[in-house]
């Protein structure tokens, strides 16, 4: 039986084509956002950096209880998401000298594990 809703050919890209290469773990009120609110994740919400990874690559999104519940493409590399989490967007250019973007993973290029199960 077809899926009831198809994945746009990005988000399918980021689902199935790609390997993660990392993991985040976020707070609750991040993985919340995420999943009902379609939010971005923002450096506030990381907890935990799992790997080593650079900008622009595959990582998994695990909720508090290290359950995987998406996958997204990340605008920073591991390094420096491990120096702002759990801080404020507005601080990233005075922590790390320059800044890509306010969100750690934008909501565009994050795709949730119910829509690709």
């Amino acid at each position: 039986v077809p899926a009831g809703v198809r994945l746009k050919s990005r988000k399918h890209w980021i689902a199935f084509a790609l390997r993660p290469a990392g993991s985040l773990a976020v707070d609750k009120g991040a993985a919340d956002a995420l999943r009902n609110r379609g939010r971005s994740l923002l450096p506030s919400g990381v907890r935990e950096v799992r790997g080593d990874f650079g900008g622009g690559d595959c990582v998994s999104l695990l909720d508090p209880d290290g359950v995987e519940f998406g996958r997204g493409l990340v605008n920073y590399p591991a390094s420096d998401v491990l120096k702002v989490a759990g801080r404020r967007s507005t601080e990233i250019p005075a922590l790390l000298g320059y800044k890509v973007a306010d969100e750690i993973i934008h909501r565009d290029n994050f795709v949730l594990i119910k829509e690709i199960a």
